[in-house]
């Protein structure tokens, strides 16, 4: 039950096809102060698909700072 309330107050902000590029996400929402997680989606290949994570509270800012780097 705590574990599904943690889980809910995560949002995925992005998804990306590649580990590399999930952690290049990272760095940008982490440099601009954000709280990030990132979740492999692709069980059989760790390297895979990505989910970007933000606190539920942030997501409309982090979007945006993604939004202004083009991404």
């Amino acid at each position: 039950m705590i574990k599904e309330a943690l889980n809910k107050m995560w949002t995925v902000v992005y998804m990306t096809n590649t580990k590399e590029d999930a952690e290049y996400i990272e760095k940008i929402l982490v440099k601009e102060g954000f709280l990030v997680k990132i979740k492999p989606i692709s069980k059989n290949n760790e390297n895979g698909t990505c989910e970007v994570l933000v606190p539920r509270s942030e997501v409309e800012e982090a979007h945006t700072i993604l939004l202004h780097q083009a991404l």
